[in-house]
């Protein structure tokens, strides 16, 4: 008996999502590169500005403070990974959820390799504040990134769930 299943998504479908990412993301740090000044800032709300902020650093300016080599190690941090991410998508794009989260996050890596290359640093504009305090800015780029880490973990809940339930093993509700 010859069992149809439904077509696998091609490749480009995933690509072209990750591709929309970056332009978006670029897009927007030229409008704040074009508008603001390094440390300008507007508020939105009394929690939101959009400010002008240099990260030459990873998640949290980690390592923002050396001496300029970790530009180098984040490029090509960032290549390793967009390379993985991509055989990944080609290897299991019909996993819907666990594609999408690898197209967000492969379009938010090259969004930030971009900025590395081109300017040493990452322009991050989303600035969230509350008494006082401010979390760290961020840009587009990261915010796929984030998404696309949830969805991976939601997609491995699932999973587990899954696997739990066709072995038979009661789980939690």
């Amino acid at each position: 008996m010859n069992v149809k299943t439904a077509p696998t998504p091609h490749l480009g479908r995933w690509l072209g999502i990750a591709l929309a990412i970056i332009v978006l993301d670029q897009l927007t740090k030229a409008l704040i590169v074009h508008h603001y000044q390094l440390g300008d800032s507007t508020p939105i709300t009394s929690f939101f500005n959009i400010v002008r902020v240099h990260n030459p650093g990873a998640a949290f300016s980690f390592l923002a403070w050396a001496s300029g080599w970790q530009r180098w190690f984040f490029i090509v941090l960032g290549i390793a990974a967009s390379i993985f991410i991509t055989w990944l998508l080609h290897r299991h794009g019909h996993e819907r959820m666990f594609a999408w989260a690898l197209a967000l996050i492969l379009g938010g890596a090259i969004g930030n390799v971009i900025d590395r290359v081109w300017h040493g640093y990452v322009v991050d504009f989303f600035d969230f504040h509350a008494g006082g305090r401010h979390f760290p800015a961020f840009n587009l780029a990261d915010s796929a990134i984030t998404l696309g880490a949830i969805l991976l973990i939601l997609d491995e809940i699932r999973r587990m769930r899954r696997a739990r339930a066709s072995a038979g093993v009661p789980g939690k509700s």
